[in-house]
């Protein structure tokens, strides 16, 4: 089928289609930094401190290569299109390499597992930068880019809860240790499958916007992106934001065995009352943003998360309802965030095509999903330091070895008031902001 003419509405087979590649984004976002890190402590034996590097250095790597495959998105020319080869390719590799992840088929196995969580960071690359350049391609209509945002979002949550609610569960049923983290590596590498083809076959009818010349050079289009006022004041607080969020999912796993003393069930539940209410509040955002702005709504959506978090930290004094009804408001708010951010992304690069004439959303979403990658990344490394300084004994056992009170103070920390603190205090970076529908209807001044 054809690619259909660039339209305001998108067809629901076209946002469905394109809404099922957050089974690759949110599978590969969500499971390394939520049981990479206790895999090397707890199963192969790695030092804390260690351990976040080698979950940190891999994902670095993104910083580079993520630019570099926009830029080759950009200028490719196919029958397919500009990004869909990408999404065919790009996932397929990345589900087998996903799965190499957790082999461990050697002695040396943490410096194994390195290097497949290098190589399967590139794959990912290759994927998900064509992937996030396509909204702004697929429609010009500045409520249409949230709507379609919705529903990415929506599976993104799905797929946050499969595989960050069933991944611990499949790794136990498959008797924990080495052979239970194989067979969960395998489990996921499925899920990641299945959203490439999804999205690769789901999009073949979709807008695929102007072509556009794009900059004569790689630092010429850096230049244009670094001039983009609106995109780096985004840009800044949704890495800073990327980081708290992923400093609280590396410590789900320790918090559920530490704080909640619930190691065989914990974990399920918090992520289930962390993404499950956001299937229930997407449509209530939609309609904020329609009512107050994408600015405003993205701003009450991280004052949301941040209150909940904070308010965590009285977990010890709780009752286990009530910390799963503030890991649902936390959700809630993790979900306003992903898609008032990711709308206006598309809006940014939208206005950057009327300001310079060029194509090149996908430098622009390069950019974005290395800064967004790095930001994940670091918040495992934020964890890790937190367990070392405050005396998180790690264990080659499988389970995890019993901790002193103030081990347990830092984990309760680290997954409660840090990332509190971190998402509200991005804020800052969102002043100036003023990329509004008004401003990109009229167009540049």
């Amino acid at each position: 089928m054809a690619p259909v003419e660039q339209t305001q509405v998108l067809p629901g087979g076209v946002r469905a289609g394109y809404a099922l590649g957050s089974l690759v984004t949110g599978a590969f976002g969500t499971v390394p930094g939520l049981l990479l890190l206790p895999y090397l402590t707890d199963t192969l034996g790695v030092a804390a401190g260690i351990a976040g590097l080698l979950v940190l250095a891999p994902k670095a790597w993104d910083v580079l290569i993520n630019p570099v495959a926009g830029r080759i998105s950009d200028r490719t020319r196919t029958s397919m299109g500009a990004r869909r080869p990408f999404l065919l390719f790009g996932g397929l590799a990345l589900a087998v390499l996903f799965a190499g992840i957790f082999a461990a088929p050697f002695d040396r196995n943490a410096a194994y597992a390195a290097v497949m969580f290098l190589l399967a960071a590139t794959a990912f690359a290759f994927y998900q930068v064509p992937y996030v350049a396509m909204p702004a391609e697929m429609t010009d209509d500045y409520a249409e880019r949230t709507r379609l945002m919705s529903w990415r979002v929506a599976i993104l949550a799905v797929a946050i809860l499969v595989s960050g609610a069933l991944s611990p569960m499949v790794t136990k049923q498959f008797g924990g240790g080495i052979p239970g983290h194989r067979a969960m590596g395998v489990f996921v590498a499925l899920l990641i499958l299945v959203g490439t083809l999804g999205s690769f076959f789901g999009t073949r009818g979709a807008p695929v916007g102007k072509v556009l010349p794009s900059e004569p050079s790689f630092a010429a289009q850096l230049r244009v992106v670094r001039a983009s006022r609106p995109f780096r004041l985004l840009l800044i607080c949704f890495v800073v934001q990327a980081a708290g969020i992923a400093t609280m999912l590396a410590g789900v796993s320790c918090f559920a065995t530490q704080i909640l003393e619930s190691p065989d069930t914990g974990a399920t539940l918090l992520f289930a009352c962390f993404v499950g209410p956001a299937l229930l509040v997407m449509p209530l955002w939609t309609r904020v943003g329609e009512r107050v702005g994408k600015l405003k709504a993205y701003v009450l959506a991280s004052v949301l998360f941040a209150a909940a978090a904070a308010l965590l930290a009285l977990a010890p004094f709780l009752p286990a309802a009530a910390v799963y009804v503030l890991t649902g408001l936390v959700g809630s708010g993790y979900a306003g965030q992903q898609v008032f951010g990711m709308a206006m992304l598309p809006d940014c690069i939208a206005f950057d095509a009327q300001r310079t004439g060029r194509r090149q959303a996908g430098v622009f979403t390069g950019l974005w999903t290395a800064g967004e990658t790095f930001g994940m990344a670091l918040g495992p490394g934020v964890f890790a330091v937190l367990l070392a300084v405050f005396g998180y004994v790690s264990s080659s056992s499988g389970e995890a070895a019993a901790q002193s009170g103030t081990a347990k103070l830092g984990v309760l920390i680290g997954f409660t008031l840090v990332p509190a603190v971190v998402v509200a205090s991005a804020l800052i970076g969102l002043r100036g902001y003023d990329l509004d529908e008004r401003r990109l209807t009229e167009g540049v001044t």
